[in-house]
């Protein structure tokens, strides 16, 4: 099966000092990847050279069998990507929530009525279309997340790149963050500190340590109650991120 996304040799490096190095990574079709590791080990960093927004020092990206180095390639590739910012601030910037949500739609061509459309439905899934005529930027945290993630799947994209996805979301959110998560079709790399949630959606996992990857498992611990962490493969026993007691 063709990988969806791969990376060969990548080394990134920022003011002079490298922050990934030699790093390889594939995801293939349906597959959920868990990257995890400590705060500055460059996850937010790797989501980026996958869409072009950092570009490689050396190696290659491939995104859906294509090379890309330029932002034109990238710019082709980039309607089939989700990517969720760590920020939601950063991501929207409409004055309403339909328009934020119809914006991806309507800058690929969509009509009017038809990015409208698209807006409505995914809301309506994500059980928040009374949010529609809202302001973007007055919502909750949790609100804001959803509204931003309702924003790619109007573009029915075929692979989410999600940083902290969890950041700001009260357990109402949560749940349906999650939901909408695992009803998801397509592929996904996860980047989040949330063990848990990591654990419950993942269906392999990673560690970034030192600018290169390592695998690592994701099981059950048995405390008072049990509940997922994810560890290094084969290669130590350190947790990594703290479990919910």
């Amino acid at each position: 099966m063709s990988a969806l996304l791969s990376l060969t040799d990548v080394t990134v490096s920022r003011d002079g000092k490298p922050v990934l190095g030699s790093l390889s990574l594939e995801l293939s079709p349906g597959e959920r990847l868990a990257i995890v590791g400590p705060n500055g080990a460059g996850k937010t960093t790797l989501l980026r050279t996958i869409v072009g927004l950092e570009r490689a020092d050396e190696g290659t990206v491939h995104l859906f069998g294509t090379e890309c180095a330029t932002e034109k390639q990238f710019r082709v590739q980039r309607p089939k990507i989700g990517f969720l910012f760590q920020d939601s601030d950063d991501q929207l910037f409409c004055p309403t929530v339909i328009e934020d949500v119809a914006f991806g739609p309507l800058n690929i061509g969509c009509s009017e009525a038809e990015a409208t459309d698209r807006a409505l439905e995914v809301l309506e899934g994500l059980g928040i279309a009374h949010l529609a005529d809202r302001v973007s930027h007055k919502l909750s945290g949790g609100e804001k997340r959803l509204v931003c993630l309702a924003g790619l799947f109007a573009m029915r994209p075929d692979v989410l790149l999600l940083d902290e996805p969890t950041n700001g979301v009260d357990d109402e959110n949560g749940r349906r963050l999650r939901a909408a998560l695992n009803g998801f079709a397509g592929a996904m790399i996860l980047v989040s500190h949330d063990s848990a949630f990591v654990a419950g959606l993942a269906t392999r996992a990673m560690i970034l340590k030192g600018g290169s990857l390592a695998p690592a498992e994701i099981h059950n611990h048995a405390h008072v109650h049990t509940h997922p962490h994810v560890h290094p493969g084969a290669v130590g026993h350190e947790h990594v991120g703290e479990g919910r007691e």
